[in-house]
């Protein structure tokens, strides 16, 4: 089970994009991708979504463990526990579940 899914608001603590925030748009073999972070210009052939083509920035995957998931705006590690035959994610920093 990942610690950190899609839709979770991050913040990256290592490489060119550090103290960037933003939300995960997916989680792939522990890697990352972040809204706005880890852009990478692209060459695209025409298709059907772009018949045009060119030049394109996009987002690419980081590494999981460069980023940080923020719990109230604080950065935070992530721990599970059992709530009754549930297993949740649970906030280091004061304990709170995270839903």
């Amino acid at each position: 089970m990942m610690k950190i899914k899609k839709g979770d608001t991050v913040r990256v603590i290592a490489g060119k994009d550090k103290d960037k925030e933003g939300r995960v748009l997916g989680v792939k073999d522990g890697k990352v991708l972040v809204e706005g972070c880890g852009m990478v210009t692209k060459h695209q052939k025409p298709g059907a979504g772009n018949p045009q083509g060119g030049i394109v920035n996009r987002e690419s995957y980081i590494d999981i463990s460069n980023v940080m998931y923020l719990h109230n705006g604080k950065p935070t590690r992530i721990g599970f526990k059992m709530d009754g035959d549930k297993k949740v994610r649970v906030a280091k920093v004061n304990g709170d579940i995270i839903g």
